[in-house]
């Protein structure tokens, strides 16, 4: 199979030539989700940020390709064509209200669709808390989960940004005004350059420039995201100043975090905390990288540490890629 150079592909035509496809599921609502790399090959799933869509998938598309891995980027619950999960009645015999939908369920929904027993999951930023909710409840499906840049519970955060205790504040508090705020953000967006929305994710001080394909794709990942809805945004926000209620132990699956020691949207040493409370968990610090630059560099490590956990890899190669400009800070914990 002729592969691309994954170093000159433009990952804005890739999310633009992904077909969505979309999920009836059980209970009316909906899931959406696009397809990149190989469509042979072993099945990772990407889950965004908060905001985000499927379109950020598209990074991996060339790289993924390259190594045999079909990548299945959904919109999750609230983002862009997937329906919200629904809000539990306040009223009658909770006995009989229908069970509210879960990460696991959307999983589960999504797997069936390619008729895959199981997938590796990568997470980006506010993805995390899903990706991990999943590997706690399907053991048995996850493979390996790799974390990059990813949001951590309030228990394991030093200090939070003032820009996201503000979010999480209107989140809990005014949600209907945090949505108008999401809304007025993403018409803005799509008429800025896409440097406005690029700035949210990056630091001036950080390592290396932001491709203008990537940072077009930034854009529009965020403009999908919370154009038809902003319920996913609300509830991401909302939750991300509670307690998690992930059983940590329940998770088999090896985790990654693969987090920059410039990250000012989630300073490392939240990573760290997290890292403490999850066996078999690993950092991976990115030097010089900050929220939006730690996914770029780490695309091509997760991804072979994907095929290695697949069993598509030689276990014994080494950990990173040769040039990779990430360091383990630990080994894996037993």
């Amino acid at each position: 199979m002729a592969t691309r150079d994954a170093s000159s592909f433009d990952p804005r035509e890739a999310a633009e030539s992904a077909e969505a496809k979309t999920l009836a599921l059980d209970g009316g609502g909906r899931l959406a989700y696009a397809e990149y790399g190989d469509s042979d090959g072993i099945p990772v799933v990407f889950l965004h940020g908060a905001p985000g869509s499927r379109l950020l998938g598209a990074l991996f598309d060339a790289p993924a390709e390259e190594r045999g891995i079909r990548v299945l980027a959904p919109d999750r619950p609230g983002y862009g064509r997937s329906s919200p999960c629904p809000i539990p009645e306040e009223s009658g015999d909770p006995s009989q209200r229908p069970a509210e939908p879960t990460p696991a369920d959307f999983f589960d929904a999504l797997l069936d669709d390619i008729g895959a027993q199981s997938a590796g999951v990568v997470a980006f930023s506010g993805g995390s808390r899903d990706a991990l909710a999943v590997a706690s409840a399907r053991p048995d499906r996850v493979r390996h989960v790799s974390v990059v840049a990813g949001a951590v519970p309030p228990g394991a955060r030093e200090e939070t940004p003032g820009t996201q205790r503000l979010l999480s504040w209107l989140a809990t508090n005014v949600p209907a005004l945090l949505g108008y705020l999401f809304r007025g953000q993403a018409w803005l967006a799509d008429r800025l350059d896409p440097s406005v929305v690029v700035a949210q994710y990056t630091a001036d001080d950080a390592d290396g420039a932001v491709p203008e394909g990537v940072a077009a794709l930034v854009r529009d990942d965020f403009v999908a995201g919370v154009s038809r809805s902003r319920r996913g945004a609300v509830d991401d926000f909302r939750t991300a100043a509670a307690r998690w209620g992930i059983p940590f132990d329940d998770i088999e699956a090896d985790v990654s975090l693969w987090h920059g020691d410039a990250d000012t949207n989630v300073p490392i040493a939240g990573a760290r905390r997290l890292e403490s409370e999850i066996s078999g968990a690993r950092l991976r610090a990115v030097r010089g990288a900050d929220h939006l630059r730690t996914l770029l560099r780490s695309v091509p490590d997760a991804l072979d540490e994907q095929c290695r956990a697949a069993g598509s890899l030689d276990p014994d190669a080494s950990d990173a890629s040769p040039g990779s400009t990430a360091a383990a800070e630990s080994h894996h914990r037993v």
